[in-house]
């Protein structure tokens, strides 16, 4: 393992919540709800990332989106794509893919495991995209080798410039006094996939694509899930999450490499 890989999987072991604090949680702090990651019934907003993923797609070909959740990043490159090809670890996550597919009248197939697990029994596909998956990923090499080894032409990843729970560093340390790290970062994530033998490339935009939005009470439930607290105290949850999360776009880092 390369310094900067193992730097990249410390920085990720830094973020484990401490055990006093998650015996303590109601639920899953780690959740991923699928009503977050559905992709929007209209136009998907361009960006950075779904431009250097189309500028390498053939008309009418294959897009394999690892992490696909609701498939928002594949379905962005609908046209010219012709294939969508989904993995995710969650069921409920493929089925959405599946149906966004359907409605845009588009070929879909879906695998159901984590990444790179599942690589043997993935096809190979001429873009490989993986958008908002990098910081779940501790062995980063071995899955950009899988994404790389699955690509005819070009792999784009697409990820928050900082970890995408910094915003809540202020909301840890209010209610469990708990400092929180701010490491890795997209730059970093740069460095393991040069140092694996990939010729990437970074670029830093605002986040104009918008995730679904939260009301604020339904934000203010969510936040107390990811916080290890019960959601009865969403109302006091509520206005520290408004002041964290100041509602300015965050910065997204585009990182691709042709193969």
């Amino acid at each position: 393992m390369t310094t900067a890989a193992q730097k990249w999987r410390d920085d990720l072991a830094s973020w484990a919540i401490p055990d006093e604090i998650r015996a303590q949680a109601p639920q899953d702090p780690w959740i991923h709800p699928v009503a977050q990651f559905l992709a929007p019934d209209g136009p998907i907003p361009d960006s950075p990332a779904h431009q250097a993923a189309r500028e390498a797609l053939p008309v009418g070909g294959s897009v394999l989106d690892v992490g696909c959740g609701g498939g928002r990043a594949a379905l962005a490159l609908v046209p010219p794509a012709g294939l969508l090809i989904g993995v995710d670890h969650q069921q409920g996550m493929l089925d959405a893919f599946a149906e966004a597919a359907a409605k845009r009248g588009v070929a879909s197939e879906v695998i159901l495991g984590d990444w790179p697990d599942v690589a043997d029994q993935t096809p190979i596909a001429d873009v490989v995209v993986c958008h908002h998956v990098a910081y779940n990923v501790w062995e980063l090499p071995a899955f950009v080798r899988a994404l790389s080894e699955h690509a005819r032409r070009r792999v784009v990843l697409e990820l928050p410039v900082l970890h995408p729970l910094t915003w809540m560093n202020p909301l840890w340390k209010q209610f469990w006094d708990l400092d929180r790290p701010v490491s890795p970062a997209a730059d970093d994530a740069l460095t393991v996939i040069r140092e694996t033998g990939y010729d990437a490339h970074l670029v830093e935009y605002d986040d104009v694509t918008q995730r679904i939005p939260l009301n604020p009470r339904a934000q203010a439930e969510s936040a107390c899930i990811r916080l290890c607290l019960p959601v009865d105290r969403a109302d006091e949850v509520a206005s520290a999450v408004q002041r964290a999360d100041a509602g300015m776009p965050r910065r997204l880092a585009a990182v691709w490499w042709n193969v």
